[in-house]
């Protein structure tokens, strides 16, 4: 469920309680579609995340930690200069819908106090920040700049007058009338359908209209336009004793989140529910996994474009090789030939296009017809064959020791392919750009050339023993741990002819099966087959693990292993930043 205006409303109680009257402490924008402002009440510090994504727009406190840009984005600074120090007046909603104004007021470097209203549209793509000087209502900037040839409804950029957005003719939930109920009603036809709420009233969204449709229905009330009266009382009692008496909750099915609201939603009843007592909460555990997944999947993007593009090229290849070595099956009939054509030599002469010949190697002494050349000699049509023969057997030596190479290098971009797609953070996203460069996939001209970020480090756990355990983020880690930073009697997990990560335990000479398993979930979890079920995870000590020479980064090969069967999940240890 997106986020609707109803649950808005329960956002904004919470935020008025806690900024009104404070001033902003910091101005920092992450992403540039978001931006947090910082604030210090009571000695605690409260971030007020508020988001324009096309995906997740949204705004809540937050308190997850995001590194910065090098150089704030334009817009950040915009904030800064006019925000930076500001006192919050209030923080208001627009007629129950997905708008939100902040007043702040200001003063400039003369001393003259300016109020300042930062305008957070939430709707869907069209979500946008703008910050607006009060007094001529002119755009200072907003987060993301709207031309006429975007929007001929209104613009948004730097200097023009701010317009808000079309103003909805539906009914505020939170303040109307029983004539304005009927006139809309009759008016614009509306059907009395589970899409009967979300047409009626602003805010309200097509799951929590289906919601109040069942609710509706166990009252055993009729609802058409006859009984108008009756879903006008229904409704303004519901809202008004709802929004009271809040019930924030979100629902899931095998760990897989459904839905969320302020609203208990019955019809999810079958759902495993989780109570918060913060909307903020709330929305930032919904959203916050979801979120990040699209924001790193979009800036790997291209990093995923060309592992994907490798591997269709070594695809190709290992089709090409498999059809080369098909062909090359026939190679022996061609020596058999040339065999049986030489020991015939003396019946054949030149013009002949078929030899007719006894084959001495099948158990009959069968006789065979061989097709000729009739304007080559006897000793060019034997040689035919036996070049022939030769050909494809320097063919499929070739192939073999071809495929094998693909075979590894096939290996070596779906580990990579893996690590992409499990990465946390956009310094690890950069990591393996690097990975990249450094194995020829990238050329330096498509290389990014500015400061390069700060390597990051091996994920490191701590078992339920109390035992470290490190696990690598990309085949340049794996090769570190595994090769310099792990001792010979420490433990090496993989995941069994499955691309994923290397992982460690360092061997304190008490390793027991509890923190093994624990290990291999995850091997098994940070690794291609995360999703999947009874996944073979080999393991020995690091003394059986070596690196082919030549290898590329994170290949390895070892002995002496056993292995365990994990169906992984999300691990639970401590983990050590």
């Amino acid at each position: 469920m997106a986020l609707d205006g109803i649950y808005l409303s329960s956002l904004i109680e919470e935020i008025k309680d806690i900024i009104i009257d404070c001033k902003v402490d910091k101005i920092t924008q992450p992403e540039k579609d978001e931006i947090i402002l910082s604030f210090k009440k009571n000695r605690k510090v409260y971030k007020l995340l508020i988001s324009s994504s096309s995906n997740y727009p949204r705004i809540h406190f937050t308190e997850f930690n995001k590194e910065n840009p090098m150089q704030a984005p334009m817009f950040c600074m915009v904030l800064r200069k006019y925000l930076n120090t500001a006192t919050v007046l209030s923080v208001r909603q627009v007629n129950s819908d997905r708008l939100l104004v902040i007043d702040f007021k200001s003063s400039d470097e003369l001393g003259f106090d300016s109020v300042y209203s930062l305008i957070i549209e939430i709707m869907g793509r069209h979500s946008n920040i703008s910050l607006v000087r009060c007094r001529d209502n002119l755009v200072m900037d907003s987060i993301k700049h709207v031309t006429a040839d975007i929007n001929s409804f209104r613009v948004l950029y730097t200097g023009v007058e701010y317009v808000y957005p079309p103003i909805s003719k539906k009914l505020n939930v939170f303040n109307f009338s029983y004539d304005e109920f009927y006139e809309y009603i009759i008016t614009n036809e509306v059907d009395f359908t589970e899409k009967f709420f979300t047409g009626t009233f602003t805010g309200i969204s097509a799951g929590l209209s289906s919601e109040l449709m069942n609710r509706y229905s166990t009252e055993n009330l009729k609802f058409d336009l006859e009984h108008a009266t009756n879903i006008y009382t229904f409704t303004t009692n519901f809202f008004k004793d709802k929004l009271t008496n809040i019930f924030l909750a979100s629902y899931s099915m095998k760990g897989k989140l459904k839905d969320f609201h302020c609203i208990e939603l019955t019809s999810l009843n079958d759902y495993n529910h989780e109570k918060y007592d913060s909307p903020s909460k709330l929305i930032e555990n919904f959203y916050f996994q979801k979120d990040r997944y699209d924001r790193l999947n979009a800036k790997s993007s291209d990093l995923q474009k060309i592992v994907n593009n490798n591997i269709s090229r070594c695809d190709k290849k290992m089709r090409i090789l498999r059809d080369t070595l098909t062909e090359c099956d026939t190679k022996d009939s061609y020596k058999l030939f040339g065999e049986l054509l030489t020991a015939n030599i003396y019946s054949l002469k030149k013009g002949d296009k078929f030899a007719n010949v006894i084959n001495y190697y099948s158990e009959n002494s069968d006789s065979m017809e061989i097709k000729l050349d009739e304007n080559k000699t006897p000793s060019q049509n034997v040689q035919y064959y036996y070049k022939k023969y030769n050909k494809f057997k320097k063919s499929e030596e070739m192939a073999l020791i071809q495929m094998d190479l693909t075979e590894n290098e096939l290996q070596y971009l779906q580990s990579v392919l893996t690590n992409i797609l499990n990465v946390e953070n956009y310094n690890g996203i950069e990591d393996i750009r690097n990975e990249l460069i450094e194995t020829d996939y990238i050329t330096l001209k498509k290389a990014n050339k500015g400061k390069k970020p700060k390597p990051t480090k091996p994920m490191h756990f701590v078992s339920s023993e109390g035992i470290d355990i490190y696990v690598g983020r990309n085949n340049i880690q794996n090769d570190f741990l595994t090769l310099k930073f792990a001792s010979k009697n420490d433990i090496w997990l993989h995941t069994k002819d499955i691309p994923g990560s290397h992982v460690i335990i360092k061997n304190t000479g008490n390793i027991s099966d509890i923190t093994l398993l624990e290990a291999g979930n995850l091997s098994a979890f940070y690794s291609k087959s995360k999703s999947s079920s009874s996944v073979p995870v080999d393991y020995t000590e690091v003394k059986n693990v070596r690196k082919p020479s030549g290898a590329k980064p994170g290949m390895v090969i070892y002995s002496t292993n056993k292995t365990l069967y994990i169906t992984p999940s999300e691990s639970t240890l401590t983990r050590v930043e």
